[in-house]
């Protein structure tokens, strides 16, 4: 007796398989990353950044040789005029308002260059190996960010020691000097924070540069990191009285020459730690949505 078997109509017919995203099924797999995980990423990260440095060392002439030429030139351009209008005696007098200004300067000036940076290594295809990788998203950003403070060390410390060289002496002693490096360096990092955003929505490094140009150098020379505020118009006096530059270079100046900690300090750190709310989730957010 022969069996006769029914063929499916769906036999023989290949169902087509999705795609899956790399990225998508490493962040299935491990849908979350402890704190202790995302500090150990984000400093393996930073030690990547350290070893870039190293291997690339024309990344510290703009930190080296800026402090020099700026402290040098402004104290005896600016300097002189500025001294020679007052009526005081000599370039020394005019230092203890130059070089915490040229540390502020110095500083903020460095940390443009963490946007530019970001986008080269975007650009080049870097970060979609992050991206696959089961790590914090905010590792691959804060890492280099972290490396970056030891440039701002170099850049602030050169400063001090060129203007100590030239004739200044701080007033508020090793502490007040101690103080205002690490001031600046806060504020440089939580400042860079805006450029790394920028870093991720720009469509190029070139683009993120002059970004960052434009922002940063209008408040830094309009500020009183050079002249007196008193010497200044009317209305840009008002512009400069609540530029954030302003208020970081007269807290410079405080812990500086004076040793005291005054509300110039807390607002600076208050406002840093503002900027650090805002965009330090919004780089996040943007890179996760153009990666």
């Amino acid at each position: 007796m022969s069996t006769v078997t029914a063929r499916s109509p769906l036999q023989g017919i290949r169902v087509p398989t999705p795609a899956v995203d790399p990225a998508t099924a490493v962040a299935r797999a491990r849908p979350h990353v402890s704190l202790g995980e995302t500090v150990s990423q984000t400093f393996s990260m930073a030690w990547r950044a350290l070893k870039k440095m190293r291997r690339n060392p024309e990344q510290f002439f703009d930190v080296t040789l800026q402090p020099l030429l700026f402290t040098a030139m402004f104290a005896y351009i600016f300097g002189g005029a500025i001294t020679h209008i007052a009526g005081e005696a000599g370039v020394k007098s005019y230092l203890p308002l130059l070089i915490p200004g040229i540390v502020a300067q110095t500083v903020l000036t460095t940390c443009m260059s963490t946007g530019a940076q970001l986008r080269e290594d975007m650009e080049k295809g870097v970060f979609d190996r992050f991206k696959a990788l089961p790590i914090a998203r905010i590792a691959p950003l804060a890492g280099p960010m972290i490396a970056d403070l030891m440039r701002y060390v170099i850049a602030a410390g050169l400063t001090f020691v060129t203007g100590f060289v030239i004739g200044y002496r701080p007033g508020g002693g090793v502490l007040g000097v101690l103080g205002a490096i690490v001031l600046a360096i806060f504020t440089g990092w939580s400042l860079a924070w805006i450029f790394t955003f920028i870093g991720t929505i720009a469509r190029n490094a070139r683009s993120v540069q002059g970004i960052s140009m434009l922002i940063l150098f209008p408040l830094t020379f309009l500020s009183n990191a050079f002249v007196p505020v008193s010497s200044l118009p009317a209305a840009l006096a008002d512009f400069v009285k609540v530029n954030p530059v302003s208020h970081l270079v007269s807290a410079s100046r405080d812990l500086a020459n004076q040793g005291m900690l005054t509300s110039e300090v807390g607002w600076t750190v208050l406002a840093g730690l503002a900027v650090i709310v805002i965009f330090a989730p919004l780089s996040v957010y943007s890179y996760k949505r153009h990666m």
